[in-house]
Formats: structure tokens, C-alpha cells, sequence
């Protein structure tokens, strides 16, 4: 029985980057590799609409999140972080773990943070050093509007750092055109990896504070990464086969262009909601990530046993987090997640929920 992976994060591998990650292992202080990591660093710039240097590290995103804290502040420094979901609590989360004194700016999960609400909290605290929010919220299959935090972000002193982890290559990003200052990506979402592999993408707004950074930090040192990303090397082992990966799958999603790569899913991301909307079901987020959809469980059915009857069939959905576990149930729609895919997972969706209703009403 083939099984069918939607879930945001880890996400099904194309065939062709399978086949790229099985061919013999190659080491990574050769000209081979180096030609290698040149393109993918080459392209990365093109998926995340940046000139800036994209910094590679072996580790989940979660690393790079904490790159992202431990080399731009100083232990109390003040910072913004908007939490609207797990991963918005995350952010929060390694701040204080370096000492960093976070102000809160919590929104209801499902809703998104308005740029003039933000901009009231950065006037009353003008000595706040940096931003911190997601482009998809994951938990709640939300997408911010950064283009317009951003705007607002950009007049002051303080810098913007954006997880774009799972939206990367599936809801609109444009790192430069927007005025983001790191933004922050992972392998294992829309760029059809597995885990292994983030990203930081630095301006030079952001090099500005990480030059006047104190906080300690080793194998995330961004200035280790920088000094030799000109030579198309790594300060330590990479992981040298997801690089491998990685330079087949940002082929697939530049050949064509980044912005038809994005519209592919907001078409299959239409796609789903429409199939939602005609089980009768209703969305949790107000604003949906192109990414992910995230949907209510029916009163009338047990959110666990929905998952894992669907699970029986070979299809995979994720739950929801913290309070919204066994309320919602979230569907992928990223990086290698077919039509197709989509088309079949829905089907047993439907098949599944008539007949957990129906042995219930039995």
C-alpha cells in the first residue's frame, strides 16, 4: 500500500532527488563538492528573493532559529516576539534561554499580527533590538502579512528575523523587495529534503548588530559561515549528501521560476480548501498559508481516531498542537505533495469521516 505523506514536515522526496542522495557519497574539501554547494548557494538566493549570502547549517530548523537569536543580540537586549502559535512560542522561548528580555506580542492562534499594532508596541519601546515572527505560523496553518510588518519594522533601528521555514516555495516571499533582515529556512518543508539542513539569510542590516553581538555561540557562528561561503566551502562537515539533494530540488523549483513554483500551490491550496468546504468543514485560520490548511474537527467526531484511521489507510495528516490537539486536523500542500496526492488523501478524508459519523449515529 503506498502511503501518502502530507504532513508540514517531512515531506515526500521527488523521485529524481531520491535518486541524486543514493549515488556514492563524495568528500566535501574537493572541487566537486565545492562546484556543487556553488549552485545550491546560487539558488538559494533565488528561492528566497535575496543578494544576500545564504548561511547553511547541518540541523533542523530550530538551529537556525537559534542562530538567528545568538548572533545579532547581547543578554539583555530587548526584543519583540510575536507569538501566535508554537513556533511564535519558540522563538520566545530561545531568546530567554540567552538571557534576552522578550516583550510578548500574542495574538489569537489562527489570527494574524496587524502591522499598526506593532507599530504602537515598537513606539513605546524604542530601544528594542529585533522582530521575530513566522511567514506560516505552522500550528495554526497561518500566514502573516510581513510584508507589511516589514514596512513598519524598517523605520526603526531593529532588525526583522522571519521563520519561513514551512512557507518557503509556498506562500509569497521576497526577503529584499519586503526589507527582511534574516530570514530563516528549513530542508524537510517545501524544499522536498528530509531534515537535516536550515538556512540563514542575512542582510546588511542585520550584519551591522551581529558585529556588535556578545552573546557566545560556536558552530552557529554566522561569521565562520560567511567568511567561506565566497570559496564555496564550510567551516565544518557538511552534511554533504542533503547538499547533494538540495541542488536537484532548487533546480526543480527554479526551472521554471520561483513565483510559478509558489502558484502551483496556491492553486493546490485552493484546490483543498474547496474540497473542505464541500464536507461541510470549516477552516481554523483566518488567513490560510498557501503551505498548509489547517481544518476543525467535527463535533461529532473524535480528532484522534480520525488521524489515526486515516492512518490505517496509508495516509497521513498532522493533529493540532498544545490546545488545539484532537480539534484540527492540518493538510499539507508544499514543496513535492502532488494533485494527485491531494486528489487520493481527500477521497479516504471523505470516506473516513462518513464513517466514523455513521458508526457513531450507529
Amino acid at each position: 500500500m503506498k502511503k501518502y505523506l502530507l504532513t508540514p514536515g517531512p515531506t515526500p522526496i521527488p523521485a529524481e532527488v531520491a535518486e541524486s542522495m543514493a549515488k556514492p557519497i563524495i568528500h566535501h574539501r574537493t572541487k566537486q563538492y565545492r562546484d556543487i554547494f556553488q549552485t545550491v548557494n546560487d539558488k538559494l538566493k533565488s528561492a528566497f528573493k535575496t543578494e544576500n549570502n545564504v548561511l547553511t547549517f547541518a540541523s533542523s530548523g530550530t538551529g537556525a532559529m537559534e542562530a538567528s537569536v545568538c548572533n545579532s543580540l547581547s543578554k539583555g537586549d530587548s526584543v519583540i516576539v510575536i507569538r501566535g502559535g508554537k513556533f511564535g512560542e519558540r522563538f520566545a522561548e530561545i531568546c530567554e534561554a540567552y538571557g534576552v528580555n522578550v516583550l510578548p506580542f500574542d495574538i489569537e492562534w489562527g489570527t494574524r499580527p496587524e502591522a499598526p499594532a506593532l507599530e504602537e508596541i515598537l513606539k513605546e519601546n524604542r530601544k528594542v533590538k529585533a522582530v521575530f515572527t513566522q511567514l506560516c505560523e505552522t500550528s495554526t496553518a497561518t500566514v502573516y502579512d510581513i510584508k507589511s510588518i516589514a514596512g513598519v519594522v524598517n523605520k526603526t533601528g531593529a532588525i526583522l528575523v522571519v521563520d519561513v521555514i514551512s512557507g518557503l516555495g509556498s506562500d509569497e516571499f521576497d526577503m529584499d523587495g519586503w526589507g527582511v533582515d534574516i530570514a530563516i529556512g528549513g530542508s524537510q518543508k517545501g524544499l522536498m529534503l528530509p531534515p537535516g539542513l536550515s538556512f540563514c539569510a542575512v542582510s546588511k542590516k542585520a550584519w551591522d548588530m551581529v558585529k556588535k553581538s556578545t552573546l557566545p555561540r560556536y558552530y552557529y557562528d554566522f561569521a565562520k559561515y560567511d567568511k567561506l561561503i565566497e570559496k564555496s566551502d564550510n567551516p565544518f562537515t557538511p552534511a554533504i549528501t542533503l547538499v547533494v539533494g538540495l541542488e536537484k530540488a532548487l533546480s526543480i523549483i527554479t526551472q521554471n521560476g520561483v513565483d510559478n513554483f509558489v502558484a502551483g500551490h496556491r492553486k493546490d491550496a485552493s484546490y483543498v480548501r474547496d474540497y473542505i468546504a464541500g464536507l461541510g468543514l470549516s477552516l481554523f485560520s483566518r488567513f490560510p498559508s498557501d503551505a498548509v490548511t489547517a481544518v476543525n474537527v467535527p463535533e461529532s467526531v473524535d480528532g484522534a481516531k480520525l488521524i489515526d484511521s486515516l492512518k490505517t489507510n496509508g495516509i497521513t495528516f498532522a493533529g493540532g498542537q498544545g490546545h488545539l490537539k484532537g480539534k484540527i486536523f492540518r493538510i499539507a500542500h508544499m514543496g513535492g505533495i502532488s494533485r494527485e496526492d491531494l486528489q487520493f488523501a481527500l477521497g479516504k478524508l471523505k470516506e473516513t469521516l462518513e464513517e466514523l459519523t455513521s458508526n457513531k449515529q450507529g
